[in-house]
């Protein structure tokens, strides 16, 4: 057997697969592209979904891919089992080889054995298989082409053999290939087994899908024309096999984390139950990495929330090795130094996601703080009730708002003698997983008709024209109206129609869609929505305004020239800004969305920190620089790969085939884009930032207007200071100066108002004092100030009570159309019952409002200022009841 490292092993994978003619792809996105059901990449299939469905048509027919994957949320999780197994993890590497109707069985088998035993060199009598209890020609081929025993050949059911994309569409029996590590893992199940038992000792190591049929709604099974192949081979488990060791967490891959776990934490690791948040740290260590390198950020809701989930799991488990200092940040250089053979950008992002990572330990250190206060009071509350249950849905809330783990929360409740309802906790998850999917399932606006997805299967891509004319004659290939396939749609109505060809570009990468007419003898249409489905057919949404449109009639599509223009002048805008941004700001800068209309552009990107004056004129500054340097704008078609090597800028969540359209602007900006552009960058005009915002955890806008736009705006801001100049008597480079002046000069009556208002406070302090009048041996001022705010209320209040050193004071005004009250009692007459808070709260009511507060201090609020006299009499009969005072 040899003894491979992990990069290693991934390298012979790829290059054994190579050498059997496949492509060679790189891994996708840890965020699936395109695709709102599924949270993150899960599997090496996900990237060929649509081929497999028959939506995609690519240039090769088998490819190889080491892809890596996500599995900590949804329906594949395995989040809570990571550390307590050798196999499970939130991050991995799934090795896959791929057929799209060219080899089926025979060569996966094949293949799959040749590569085990004959370049791993693995022992034959260590592995067994697994096939669909139906499957006999899974059967046969084992046991003929790879030479395996039938009695190490295993049928199991349907539950564990038999894949599906979904309830419908592609499925077909898979096929297992287990590695026996030897029984000293035997678990102490005496039905320990294949298929019977999840114990260490049975290693699933590679997983052979034979997609073969087609299942309807009825659940009906029909052949597929062109069966296809797709496996999936962990990385990880198979190095742990080739190293001789007992768990995927003392691979090369994995145990460096470890030993680095070991020296923040002055501790030393154990394989055995011990070692458990050693495990945890360094499986989440890399899940955290590439998550936010893939542009993932921690956030409330959806990806975010999964990662933030994760990111505090690992948080919470440093705490339990007594880690007390953010430490994960520090093991994303050694993650990086691991996997940087294989993914090199790691590299040049590795500030970013330390500073992401870094971010967000220190703000759950500060929730953990006020979660544990929280959950006291939880606990407090049950006690308080004579509960000896906590309920589901305040632990959901504790764990919902701070992050707070369950398990934390389930050892506070133990040591003060209770439980908490697991049940009601998982309602309350499942409740807002629940949430979760309907908001994704709302994403879902590209959902089109069952008739216009049968068109789209059936026909060929519609051509744009649109980056090389405005114009185009062309033929209606179909009209369809509410859904539905019609031969005409007549003037008033609504439709989408579909050409041959169109000049008209359909909203994508953050561009908004064009608009325009469409023309025919007889009639014409205004375009009111342009987009495209299933990546290559073109949908126009029309309204008729004239005559009737027909399948098949001839027409000319023209594009609103000027609304064109400006969408291109801000869509070109948009390179140069991304380009000034990284220069400015550094390369972790990247593009997070955008929306590119004719009127304005809106760009989101990562960053951290708010942007300085100084930041946003040096990307202003440098924007301009390349607009007026008149660099010339081309574009070309190339490889994906080529695209890369050359160092043109990939945006995170686009989706890109293996042919790419490259924007180049001088030597400022390369971009992959498919989107419309000027000729030359003087064409932007001028471009001006209007602002810059936080929208999320480690994301900004900025928001900006070039040419006509931008002119007019700057004229409308001249028209302002030169209207602001005649108020102040002033040309409009001495408005600075002027407001300066005003400013410093009612400071100067501020400081004057001060001084008078103290003044008028001990007049009236010694005005008031005379009013004061003896209740029953308790001196009692209720009196009121017109025109005095709460403030001046309270601190002429404080004073009075200082005055008296024993008594009651009430003070009202009259303040705009409201009532502002306000009570002091003295701390000798607190003793003796008397209170501010429920004292104001009568003398509210009269007024027409509510209040309260601490004993010594209340204030209140009312709606009836005619009542104020009548409020304020209430007070010394309020006081009067000596013999029964308020409490």
């Amino acid at each position: 057997m040899k003894r491979l490292s992990g990069n290693e092993l991934r390298s012979s994978f790829l290059q054994y697969f190579q050498g059997k003619e496949h492509a060679v792809l790189p891994s996708s996105p840890l965020v699936p592209q395109g695709d709102p059901t599924l949270l993150f990449t899960n599997a090496g299939m996900v990237q060929f979904k649509d081929v497999f469905l028959g939506l995609d048509k690519r240039p090769y027919n088998k490819a190889v891919t080491a892809q890596k994957c996500v599995r900590a949320g949804g329906k594949h999780n395995d989040l809570d089992t990571v550390g307590r197994t050798a196999r499970h993890h939130t991050f991995f590497e799934m090795l896959g080889n791929f057929s799209f109707g060219d080899y089926f069985k025979n060569e996966a088998i094949t293949y799959a054995w040749e590569f085990l035993t004959g370049v791993l060199e693995l022992p034959e009598d260590r592995l067994w298989v697994t096939i669909y209890q139906d499957d006999d020609e899974a059967n046969s081929i084992w046991q003929s082409v790879a030479g395996v025993a039938a009695d190490r050949i295993i049928r199991l059911g349907e539950k564990d053999n038999f894949w599906s994309m979904g309830d419908t569409g592609p499925c077909g029996p898979c096929s297992e290939i287990i590695y026996d590590r030897g029984p000293h893992l035997k678990c102490a199940s005496p039905q320990c087994g294949i298929g019977k038992c999840d114990c260490d000792r049975w290693l699933e190591i590679w997983n052979l899908v034979f997609m073969q049929y087609n299942r309807n709604q009825e659940g009906v099974l029909t052949p597929l024309p062109r069966p296809s192949i797709d496996t999936g081979m962990g990385l990880e488990r198979v190095s742990s096999v080739l190293q001789m060791v007992e768990s995927n967490f003392d691979t090369d891959l994995l145990r460096p984390l470890i030993r680095s776990v070991e020296k923040l934490s002055r501790q030393s690791y154990s394989g055995d139950s011990k070692g458990f948040p050693f495990r945890v740290i360094a499986d989440h260590a890399r899940a955290c990495t590439f998550l936010i390198s893939d542009g993932v950020l921690p956030s409330n809701e959806g990806r975010g929330y999964v990662l933030r989930r994760i990111l505090r799991r690992a948080v919470r488990f440093g705490k339990e090795l007594n880690i007390e200092i953010p430490f994960l940040y520090r093991l994303v250089p050694v993650v990086t130094d691991i996997m940087l053979a294989a993914y090199p950008n790691l590299e040049e992002k590795m500030d970013f996601i330390q500073q992401a990572i870094r971010t967000e330990e220190e703000r759950f250190r500060e929730t953990l703080n006020e979660g544990m206060r929280f959950a006291q009071g939880i606990v407090q509350k049950a006690i308080s009730r004579g509960e000896a249950r906590i309920s589901g849905s305040d632990a959901f809330l504790l764990y919902d708002t701070y992050g707070f783990p369950f398990d934390l929360m389930e050892d506070i409740a133990n040591e003060r003698g209770l439980n908490i309802d697991k049940d009601g906790f998982q309602r309350a998850m499942e409740e807002q997983r629940e949430r979760a999917r309907a908001a994704r399932d709302d994403g879902k606006s590209t959902a089109v008709s069952d008739e216009i997805a049968f068109f789209a299967e059936k026909n060929e891509q519609t051509k744009f024209v649109g980056h090389e004319k405005l114009a185009e004659v062309s033929v209606v290939k179909a009209v369809f109206s509410e859904g539905k396939r019609e031969k005409e749609a007549k003037a008033g109505s609504e439709c989408m129609l579909v050409v041959e060809a169109t000049p008209f570009y359909p909203e994508s990468g953050g561009q908004a869609a064009d608009e325009g007419l469409i023309k025919w003898p007889d009639g014409k249409a205004e375009v009111l929505e342009v987009r495209k489905i299933y990546g290559d057919i073109i949908l126009h949404k029309i309204m008729v305004l004239e005559g009737k449109i027909e399948e098949g009639s001839t027409v000319t599509l023209e594009v609103d020239e000027k609304k064109r223009c400006k969408t291109a002048a801000n869509h070109s805008a948009t390179h140069l800004l991304h380009s000034s941004l990284r220069a400015v700001v550094g390369s972790h800068a990247a593009q997070a969305g955008s929306l590119v209309t004719p009127e304005r552009i809106r760009f989101d990107f990562t960053h951290f920190a708010p942007l300085s004056q100084e930041e946003l004129k040096k990307i202003e500054d440098l924007t301009n620089a390349s607009i007026m340097d008149g660099q010339d704008v081309y574009s070309f078609i190339t490889s994906l790969q080529e695209a890369k090597e050359m160092g043109a800028t990939a945006l995170f969540g686009e989706k890109y085939g293996d042919s790419v359209r490259v924007v180049k602007m001088g030597s400022v900006s390369a971009e992959l884009c498919g989107g419309t552009h000027v000729k030359n960058t003087s064409q932007i005009g001028i471009l001006r930032l209007l602002g810059e915002n936080s929208i999320g955890a480690g994301l900004r806008r900025i928001e900006a207007i070039t040419g006509e736009t931008a002119f007019h705006h700057l004229r409308e801001k001249e028209e302002l200071l030169k209207e602001t100049g005649n108020i102040l008597k002033s040309a409009i480079d001495q408005i600075p100066g002027r407001v300066a002046n005003l400013i410093a000069e009612i400071k100067e009556k501020d400081k004057e108002i001060e001084k008078l208002n103290a003044q008028m406070a001990r007049y009236r302090l010694d005005n008031l004092v005379q009013e004061v009048k003896d209740i029953a041996g308790v001196k009692v001022l209720s009196a009121n100030l017109p025109g005095a705010d709460m403030d001046y209320l309270r601190s002429l209040a404080d004073l009075l009570r200082d005055k008296l050193v024993s008594g009651v004071v009430v003070l009202g005004s009259i303040y705009g159309d409201k009532v502002n009250l306000v009570a002091v009692v003295t701390k000798d007459l607190i003793q003796r019952g008397y209170h501010a808070g429920n004292m104001i709260r009568e003398v509210a009511r009269i007024a027409g409002g509510s209040g309260g507060g601490r004993a010594d201090m209340a204030q209140a609020g009312g709606k009836k200022p005619e009542e104020l006299p009548r409020a304020l009499q209430a007070v010394y009969d309020l006081v009067s009841k000596v013999e029964n005072p308020l409490s």
